[in-house]
């Protein structure tokens, strides 16, 4: 899998990613640090990349958008440097494998992990 991090995540996750097997690059080496969020969508879209944010803002545009894509996971932890909660966010990606390739909305928060095909049908 290939992962897009966002600007509120530090790019020292980038080798926590490797040690899994997948790719990352953080949206700074690839982006404007003050592009809009559908900017790094649309850039992570067209380069078949799973976004990794800790910002409401995605999950919001997905569900008014309704696209199918990209798939992104929202990371809802108070200090993003610590181990557990880090080993918590790669074992429910790691669950969630197939859904993100498909397309999902992944929310990791605490020791609970929430997904929801795309596109989000607001109906439900």
């Amino acid at each position: 899998m290939k992962f897009l991090l966002d600007m509120n995540l530090s790019p020292d996750w980038i080798p926590s990613f490797s040690e899994q097997g997948w790719e990352a690059c953080h949206w700074s080496s690839v982006g404007r640090h003050d592009a809009p969020d559908t900017d790094l969508l649309a850039w992570a879209r067209e380069n078949g990349r799973i976004v990794i944010t800790q910002d409401l803002d995605f999950s919001q545009l997905l569900f008014t958008t309704a696209d199918a894509g990209p798939s992104v996971v929202l990371v809802r932890m108070k200090d993003e440097f610590d181990l557990a909660g880090r080993l918590h966010v790669f074992g429910s990606i790691s669950l969630a494998k197939d859904a993100l390739l498909a397309g999902a909305l992944l929310i990791i928060s605490g020791n609970r992990a929430r997904l929801r095909m795309l596109p989000i049908d607001p109906g439900r």
